[in-house]
Order: structure tokens, then C-alpha cells, then sequence
């Protein structure tokens, strides 16, 4: 357990100074350029990552079960899954309407995946894992709003064209990981009987 939590604080940790140290962040900008900034970036980032993952695994070797398994739970978390990829699809696809509506889609995705995976899973591991991740995306999604409110940032409405095309390609990517890659992956298949 020890490694998820070090992973969670390293990867969530470098994914929070624009939160706690923006004038730091900045200042090392400013002194050795953003390429040094997104190499130290990414190398924590990495590191945070690969603990996570380890920890986890190891975590669900010998799970501590906190509650029961509620019967539907499962289902309610593979539709918000499928919510999930399509705001994530939404963050990259240029000019859809969600993007315009929304501000900040792969904020939202990551709540909806920390959210929908604490509904179906029930050890401490996946209370530390997707709990953390949702405290995150939630602080996360503020601090960008204000950050966009403090600077005036507007966004271009969207077209129907590249809001449909967002919701396909966020639909198929859900099929495919829900059929397929999840079991891959991660050893469960979302629709598998219990």
C-alpha cells in the first residue's frame, strides 16, 4: 500500500503545482526555459505513475474489502464511462460543443472515471486510488475555472459537425475498452458475469 500512496502523492503532486506553486512553476520557467520544465515534468510524472500502477497492483494481491458489492453498481459505472471517454475525446477533438460548453472536458472525464470506478469497486485500494483522483480532478477543475474567469478566457462556440464526430469516436472508444482492452489491461472485463 505504501507504494500506491507515494505514487498518488508524486503523480497527483506534479499534476497539482499549477494549483499550490503556480509562481514557482513559473519561475522555473522562467530561469530554464519550458522544455527543462516539461522534462522534470514528465520524469515525475513517469515516476509517480509507475509506483501507482505497482502499489496497486500489489494492493489488489491481498485486497481489504470496506463495504459490500451493491448489485448494479457495475452498470451504473459503465455508463458513466461511456460519459467518461466522450468528454476525453471532447479535450482533443477542435471546435465541438462540449469543449465550448465545458471548458475543461478531460477534468470532467477523470471525475467520471474516478467516480464511476469507486461505485463498482470496494477495496481500500480503490477508495486511495479513485478517491484521490477524484479529490483531484475536483480541486483540478476550480482552479482552472478561476484561472479562466481572472484572465477573461472565452471559448469559440462549437460546430454540430465536430460535436457529433466527438460523440462517435468517444462512443467507440468506450466499446472497445469496455469489450476488450479493460480485461487486457487490467484482468477484468466490465460486462463479464459476477
Amino acid at each position: 500500500m505504501t507504494a500506491l500512496i507515494l505514487g498518488l502523492v508524486i503523480f497527483l503532486g506534479i499534476h497539482s503545482v499549477r494549483i499550490v506553486a503556480d509562481a514557482q512553476r513559473s519561475a522555473f520557467i522562467a530561469q530554464r526555459g519550458m522544455n527543462a520544465w516539461k522534462g522534470l515534468y514528465s520524469l515525475v510524472s513517469l515516476l509517480g505513475f509507475g509506483l501507482l500502477v505497482w502499489g496497486y497492483g500489489q494492493a489488489r494481491q491481498q485486497p481489504v474489502v470496506l463495504w459490500p458489492s451493491v448489485p448494479g453498481m457495475r452498470h451504473l459505472a459503465a455508463l458513466l464511462m461511456l460519459l467518461s471517454f466522450v468528454l476525453l475525446v471532447a479535450a482533443y477533438v477542435p471546435g465541438n460543443g462540449l469543449k465550448a460548453r465545458l471548458h475543461h472536458p478531460m477534468t470532467l472525464a477523470v471525475k467520471l472515471w474516478a467516480l464511476a470506478h469507486l461505485l463498482a469497486n470496494n477495496t481500500l485500494a480503490d477508495l486511495l486510488l479513485f478517491g484521490g483522483f477524484l479529490a483531484w480532478s475536483v480541486l483540478v477543475f476550480i482552479a482552472a475555472r478561476k484561472r479562466d474567469r481572472a484572465a477573461g478566457t472565452t471559448y469559440a462556440p462549437g460546430s454540430m459537425g465536430r460535436t457529433l464526430l466527438t460523440l462517435a469516436i468517444g462512443a467507440v472508444a468506450w466499446v472497445v475498452f469496455a469489450l476488450w482492452l479493460h480485461a487486457w489491461l487490467f484482468g477484468v472485463a466490465p460486462f463479464a458475469r459476477a
